[in-house]
């Protein structure tokens, strides 16, 4: 089917889609990390992108997807277990570009005892492509606005992942 035989999809209509397709890129984002699931994880992101979590100390800038899920499993690996959560989904459409801001928390646990504990929360904002696969995250920003628990937990994971 081309583009002239697709179709006309009401606009009110067209932003519904778009943003539940959006918020269905940032609950994969989540789901992939705790799963595991790298395919997955893989699947939400362009070939290349641009990446800020200063405020949790990592500086990533722009790369290539396929080594940011690597490295994102390398430290994973590291894990007992994580839970993200993502909601309050703020979305900005213009046309194929996006945004749409985020609340997050995330768990991070590399065993049973407080000190193997660390908890995160802010908001992502993520900055989104439509592609003729659907839409993709193409810039992905973490501002971390509390903390409790152990930052070390991150550190422990990354060596752990990096051995087995």
């Amino acid at each position: 089917m081309t583009d002239a035989d697709a179709p006309v999809v009401d606009p009110g209509l067209r932003e519904l889609l778009d943003r539940a397709e959006i918020s269905d890129v940032l609950h994969r984002y989540a789901t992939g990390l705790d799963r595991q699931d790298w395919e997955l994880y893989r699947s939400i992101f362009t070939d290349e992108i641009e990446l800020d979590f200063e405020s949790v100390g990592i500086r990533a800038g722009i790369r290539r997807a396929d080594d940011w899920v690597k490295r994102a499993r390398e430290l994973f690996a590291g894990f007992t277990a994580t839970q993200h959560t993502s909601s309050n989904h703020v979305h900005d459409i213009r046309g194929d570009q996006a945004s749409c801001v985020s609340n997050m928390q995330a768990e991070h646990f590399v065993g049973d005892g407080e000190r193997d504990r660390w908890t995160i929360g802010g908001y992502y904002t993520n900055e989104l492509v439509r592609t003729p696969a659907g839409w993709k995250l193409r810039k992905v920003t973490l501002t971390l606005t509390w903390s409790r628990g152990n930052p070390k937990v991150s550190e422990i994971a990354l060596r752990r992942g990096r051995e087995s």
